[in-house]
């Protein structure tokens, strides 16, 4: 197959851009740091949507929309909060042809707006836990954007709660990273993360603390793919969001916040794709199997057109593609580069012999199957390959992942992957000296992976490498 995209190993971003705009997942806006997300980028993205909404709702939080404006005065209540996102807002301050008597600042996340409403809506414990989810797009004025990572508009969705105790707002922070983001990621997307606290200094502004789901990317960098907060009563102070208690006393709320964004198409990208371009786990897939028309001949369109049928009937995902007037060997590249797990070729000679041919997109294996047995192959194929990619996903971060015992020599390691290294050796102000190398501290663990109770804990374990 001619070379359509930069080699991954020869320029790792080049491949990264050459992979979306060959694969037509996404273009650039008219402003700096925008997207268009084109249709099959948009039907990767309205799977995972679809999938994490389900996953959400199942622990009783119902979806909700609020304003794209908030007026700045809201930010400033918070005093972390708006000194945290202060250098990335996008700020209105003419409107109508006038200027604005308070300048609006458009979202960069609702925590503000959304900690106003609570305010008003909750009276009583009665009213409580309250668990709010919204999928919105977020501005966050970018310097460095890059599609799909780093972008100054770009799609999410965020959750808010409520909650009358600490106890319960922490359960419901931990539900959330756990049995929501976590899983999601190794189910759907074949990708697998580590589960972790983010130090005080990489904590989300406002937060008490902030856990992550960080997964390593093809070059060996790692990714933040989605992170859950506990607020306190940080925000439940600064917009008084407080209830009469069972005893008849005013209580501030505990409130939480956690999101997901469409980084997670990036990260999908630069974990799965190689040098054909990208590589969809089939649960995912909008498509799964594509049945291609190699050649036009007698009985062949009916009998990719009924492969299609069977492979519905099946509960498979699939699209027929009887284009003969188009040459296959561009179709082909087409459906490589957009990741499609499986196409199922049929042309002349095959129908002759009674068989059809089945292309792995994952194991890139080419294998005659009988008609009769395409089906069953297929829904067999598409099991192995999800497994597939998640377990060559795991091996690579494992081999590129080191256990070391000081600060200089995590940073060495953080070049071409991760360094695991005792917190006590790196502290805040080893961390300091890490970032002044392009070098972070991911998350901390303890010894055995389970997830700290706090950063005060003895024995935590660092996770340091660079990152997006």
């Amino acid at each position: 197959m001619a070379r359509v995209l930069t080699p991954r190993a020869e320029d790792f971003p080049r491949w990264y851009q050459d992979l979306i705009a060959k694969a037509q997942l996404a273009d650039n806006g008219p402003v700096r740091g925008t997207m268009v997300i084109r249709p099959v980028g948009w039907a990767i993205w309205e799977r995972m949507q679809a999938d994490m909404d389900l996953r959400i709702k199942e622990l009783g939080v119902q979806n909700a929309y609020f304003p794209m404006f908030i007026p700045e005065s809201y930010l400033r209540r918070e005093a972390d909060h708006v000194e945290g996102f202060s250098p990335e807002l996008a700020v209105v301050t003419h409107a109508g042809g006038k200027q604005l008597a308070e300048p609006l600042v458009v979202r960069p996340t609702s925590e503000t707006v959304i900690g106003e409403f609570m305010a008003k809506w909750v009276d009583s414990y009665r009213d409580l836990p309250l668990l709010l989810n919204q999928w919105a797009n977020v501005v966050r004025w970018e310097l460095r954007p890059r599609t799909f990572l780093r972008t100054t508009e770009f799609l999410w969705q965020e959750g808010h709660t409520a909650h009358a105790t600490e106890a319960d707002a922490r359960e419901h922070a931990r539900d959330v990273h756990k049995n929501v983001y976590e899983q999601f990621m190794t189910d759907l997307l074949a990708i697998p993360v580590v589960p972790g606290r983010k130090t005080r200094g990489e904590r989300f502004a406002g937060a008490t603390n902030t856990m992550t789901v960080e997964a390593m990317m093809g070059d060996g960098k790692a990714l933040q793919m989605g992170t859950s907060h506990e607020l306190g009563q940080n925000f439940a102070k600064a917009f008084d969001i407080s209830y009469s208690s069972a005893e008849r006393t005013v209580e501030h709320a505990w409130t939480t916040s956690w999101g997901t964004s469409t980084r997670m198409v990036g990260g999908l990208i630069m974990v799965h794709g190689d040098d054909n371009g990208l590589r969809l786990p089939p649960r995912l897939a909008p498509i799964q199997v594509q049945i291609m028309v190699v050649k036009a001949g007698e009985g062949v369109t009916e009998a990719a057109t009924q492969l299609r049928d069977d492979l519905k009937a099946a509960g498979v995902r699939v699209k027929l593609d009887d284009r003969a007037d188009i040459p296959f060997g561009r179709r082909a590249v087409d459906a490589e580069l957009q990741g499609i797990p499986i196409r199922v070729e049929v042309g002349p000679r095959d129908l002759a012999n009674g068989n059809a041919v089945v292309a792995r997109r994952i194991d890139g294996s080419k294998s005659p199957i009988a008609l009769a047995e395409v089906a069953n192959a297929v829904v067999a194929a598409l099991k192995a390959d999800q497994q597939r990619l998640y377990d060559d996903a795991l091996a690579f971060r494992e081999e590129r992942t080191v256990d070391v015992k000081t600060l200089g020599e995590a940073i060495e390691a953080a070049q071409t992957g991760w360094a695991r290294v005792p917190w006590s050796a790196v502290g805040e102000a080893g961390e300091k000296e890490a970032n002044g190398k392009a070098v972070t501290v991911r998350c901390l663990t303890r010894p055995d992976g389970s997830m700290p109770e706090s950063d005060e804990e003895t024995d935590l374990i660092a996770y340091v490498g660079r990152s997006y």
